[in-house]
C-alpha cells in the first residue's frame, strides 16, 4: 500500500471512529480564567482578559459544584480534572478543598477522580504542598531552567525575575513528596541550552520533564511567529540533543528520566494512541471549562467560534460529542499532500493545528524540525519498540 492510499484508509478509519460516542475522561478547567501573578512575555492566555469582561475572573462555588457534579455523573470510572490558568492557585487552597469534597461526594461506586494542577509556584507553601500530597495532585511546575534561562521571559510585571520564588516552590513540593513535573517552554533563547536545562532539572530532583515549543504570532504581523518563538531549525537540533541525553540515562533498558514528548512518541511506535494530544490523529478529546462555566473546544481556541455551551445549561458529555466539537476534531486530519505521503505521518499527525497558521502550505511550523529528529531517532525507537513487543508477548 502506498503512503497516499494508506492515508486514505486511515482517514476513513478516523471518520468511522468519530461517529462513536467519545467518553468523558478528562476536563481542563480555568478557575481563575486568564488572571495571573506573573507577566510572562510569551504567555498566550493573558490576552484572553480581553475576551472576558471585568478586572477579576473567579469561579464561584455554585459553578464549581455544578461542574463537578456533571463531570462525575457523565464521566468514566477514571476521570481527570486538570486545573490551569492563568494561575489556578489564585483561587486559594480552600477552593480546591471544596472541589475535592464535591468529587468524593458525587462519585458513584467504583469511580475515582484524579487531579492535575499546573502552577507557576509563586503561592506554593508548606500548607499547599501538604494538601497536594494528601490528595495526590500531580503538579506541573512551570520552570524553564537556570536563572538566565527562566528569567529571560518568566517575570513579574516590570521585568522583575521570578526564578528564586519558583525554585523555592520546587523544593517545598519535593520535600513534601508531591508528584511534580517540570514544564519547560522552549523559546528562541532556551532552544540553545538543551543540555543545561535537562541537567539542571535532573540534578535538582525534577526527573519528569515536559518541553513545550513556543510559537506565538507577532503582535504587528500575526501571520509570522513572534521573535521569542523557537526557530524550527534550532528546535530540531534541540530535540536531537535532548534525545541523546534522555537515551544516555537509560539503565538496563529502562529510562531514569522521563521526557513527555519522547514517552508519548513511543506509544505511536507500538500502535497505541499517544497520551499527548498533539500526536493524535484528531483533536477534541476533552473540553475546556472557563471560570464562568462556559465550555470551549481547546485552551488554544477559547473564542466565540469554539464556544460549545455552558456548564449551567448543557451536559458536558453532549458538548464533547456535539457537531462543533466533532468538526473541530476532524479538522486536524485535513492535511496537505506533503503530510499524507510523509513516512513520519503516523508519529506526528501534523502536530497541533495551531502551529500550522504560519505557513501558506498548511504544514506545521515545526515540520522540518520533526523530520530532522525522526531521521535521527527512528532506528532507536524501532529497536526499543521491538524489545517491548517481545517482553510483552505482543505481535
Amino acid at each position: 500500500m502506498n503512503p497516499a492510499d494508506a492515508w486514505a484508509w486511515k482517514r476513513i478509519h478516523y471518520l468511522e471512529h468519530h461517529l462513536d460516542h467519545k467518553p468523558l475522561t478528562s476536563v481542563l478547567i480555568k478557575p481563575a480564567g486568564p488572571d495571573c501573578n506573573l507577566s510572562c512575555h510569551y504567555c498566550f492566555y493573558l490576552q484572553k482578559s480581553e475576551f472576558f469582561p471585568g478586572a477579576s475572573h473567579r469561579m464561584t462555588e455554585p459553578v464549581l459544584r455544578e461542574m463537578v457534579r456533571k463531570v462525575m455523573h457523565q464521566g468514566e470510572n477514571q476521570i481527570n480534572f486538570g486545573w490551569q490558568g492563568g494561575e489556578p492557585t489564585l483561587m486559594g487552597r480552600h477552593f480546591f478543598e471544596i472541589a475535592v469534597h464535591y468529587q468524593k461526594r458525587c462519585a458513584r461506586q467504583g469511580q475515582e477522580a484524579s487531579n492535575a494542577l499546573q502552577t507557576n509556584g509563586l503561592l506554593i507553601d508548606e500548607n499547599w504542598a501538604a494538601f497536594l500530597r494528601e490528595h495526590q495532585f500531580l503538579v506541573g511546575l512551570s520552570f524553564d531552567g537556570p536563572p538566565h534561562i527562566h528569567d529571560r521571559y518568566r517575570t513579574f510585571a516590570g521585568v522583575r525575575p521570578s526564578w528564586e520564588r519558583v525554585a523555592a516552590a520546587r523544593d517545598t513540593l519535593l520535600r513534601a513528596d508531591v508528584a511534580v513535573n517540570s514544564l519547560i517552554v522552549v523559546n528562541d533563547y532556551s532552544v540553545r541550552h538543551a543540555r543545561e536545562i535537562y541537567e539542571f532539572h535532573k540534578e535538582n530532583g525534577l526527573t519528569y520533564m515536559q518541553f513545550i515549543p513556543c510559537i506565538e504570532p507577532d503582535v504587528m504581523h500575526t501571520d509570522t511567529p513572534a521573535p521569542f518563538s523557537a526557530p524550527a531549525d534550532a528546535y530540531g537540533d534541540f530535540l536531537i540533543e535532548l534525545f541523546d541525553l534522555w537515551r544516555g540515562d537509560f539503565r538496563n533498558g529502562r529510562p531514569t528520566t522521563f521526557v513527555r514528548w519522547f514517552d508519548s512518541l513511543f506509544f505511536t511506535y507500538v500502535g497505541y494512541p499517544a497520551p499527548e494530544c498533539t500526536l493524535l490523529p484528531e483533536c477534541g478529546s476533552y473540553v475546556v471549562i472557563e471560570h464562568d462555566g462556559s465550555v470551549y473546544s481547546c485552551d488554544f481556541y477559547v473564542d466565540e467560534a469554539h464556544r460549545l455551551g455552558t456548564i449551567q445549561q448543557d451536559e458536558i458529555g453532549e458538548l464533547l460529542n456535539n457537531s462543533t466539537q466533532k468538526q473541530f476534531g476532524l479538522n486536524k486530519s485535513i492535511l496537505p499532500e506533503t503530510c499524507r505521503i510523509c513516512p513520519w505521518l503516523e508519529h506526528c499527525y501534523g502536530g497541533c493545528p495551531r502551529e500550522r497558521i504560519f505557513s501558506a502550505d498548511g504544514l506545521n511550523v515545526f515540520c522540518a524540525a520533526w523530520k530532522k529528529f525522526f531521521a535521527y531517532a527512528d532506528p532507536w525507537f524501532r529497536e526499543l519498540a521491538e524489545r517491548w513487543r517481545k517482553n510483552n508477548n505482543s505481535v
